[in-house]
């Protein structure tokens, strides 16, 4: 299955995978602190973040929404600090409002991809996907 991803929403997922993953992990810095999980999901999507992505396995899936939440999080915590740092309508408030925006887009995508993909492997397989369909029943691009 392929999660189609236009350039904007790269360039925003791109942006918040770097600054997340260059805020140190031990941080005491008032932002949210991404798992472990998380961050090692994050830095493995970051180099696959050049466009559309293919998902293969519900397993391929549930560990890319892992990374699309931590970024998300990561995002919205970032246009707060904008926006009260300075005021709504600053350019980097708007900035970092759209790149909140275009990531939250591509994550709700990947939600309803993920309920298309289970419902495939029930309709094939005749019951709610098990942890062995999870990881190896194959969805072609």
């Amino acid at each position: 299955m392929i999660l189609r991803c236009n350039y904007e929403e790269v360039e925003a997922l791109r942006g918040g995978a770097r600054a997340l993953l260059d805020r140190p992990s031990s941080s005491s810095s008032s932002s949210v602190l991404a798992p472990s999980e998380s961050r090692a999901r994050v830095e493995a999507l970051l180099p696959r973040l050049k466009g559309d992505l293919s998902l293969y396995t519900l397993s391929d899936l549930y560990a890319l929404r892992v990374a699309l939440d931590a970024i998300v999080e990561h995002l919205r915590v970032q246009m707060e600090a904008h926006v009260l740092a300075t005021h709504a309508a600053d350019e980097g408030a708007v900035n970092a409002y759209f790149a909140f925006a275009h990531a939250i887009t591509v994550a709700s995508r990947a939600r309803e991809l993920g309920e298309e993909m289970e419902a495939i492997v029930e309709l094939v397989t005749g019951g709610s996907p098990t942890t062995d369909a999870i990881r190896t029943f194959r969805f072609p691009d």
